[in-house]
Formats: structure tokens, sequence, C-alpha cells
């Protein structure tokens, strides 16, 4: 069972429940720092994850007593070493979901990888 990584959202905590929401949680989580996400489990072909540019989608939006849940799409790149002629690494993109669930209270959110 993979454990899920918490991550602080303040800014999209304060948005809820407005219109902005979405707008707010897509970009704070295309300005986390490096690593911030489980991608590196979503990847599909092995290859290292570099998500120094990735793009969200937020997909769904729920809400319950305790937590607003979302599902969001990220957008980023793998890297695949050794395996083109010329010695450089060959940069695929790759997609994957994740199940967000912000604490109302603390901002903290729970990060998990959507499985398919």
């Amino acid at each position: 069972m993979r454990h899920p990584t918490l991550i602080p959202l303040p800014d999209s905590r304060r948005a809820w429940p407005g219109p902005d929401f979405a707008a707010v949680l897509k970009a704070e989580l295309e300005a986390l720092p490096a690593n911030s996400l489980p991608l590196a489990q979503g990847g599909t072909l092995g290859g290292y994850v570099d998500d120094s540019r990735i793009v969200a989608s937020v997909l769904r939006i729920t809400e319950t007593t305790g937590a607003i849940e979302a599902t969001i799409g990220i957008f980023f790149s793998e890297i695949l070493t050794g395996c083109s002629c010329s010695e450089d690494p060959d940069i695929q993109n790759a997609y994957c979901e994740l199940v967000l669930a912000i604490d109302k209270h603390t901002a903290m959110a729970t990060c998990l990888l959507r499985e398919p």
C-alpha cells in the first residue's frame, strides 16, 4: 500500500468555496517545488521524472465535512536514459492522476496516485 504524500495548499484552502478555487488550486500545484508530488509512481516507462514544468488540470471537486477532495490530472516529462544512439536522454510526455484531500482546518493535503 502506498503512503500518501502531504503537501500544504493554503491558497487553495483560502479560495474555497469561491469561483476561483480551481484556478488557485491549479496554480498552487504547478508552483510546488520539485519532488513534492508522487509522480515517480505515475511514470509508465520507468524513467526519471522531470517535474520542473508540470501542468495540472482539475478534473473533479467534491466536498466532505472536513475536506475538499479533488482529482487532478498532471502532465509531466519522463526522462529515459541510455535508449538513444546519440547518448542523449530521451524525453517523453507522461500523465497521471492524483487524488487530493485538503483538510479544511489545516490546509494540508494528502496526495495519492489514482490507480488506473
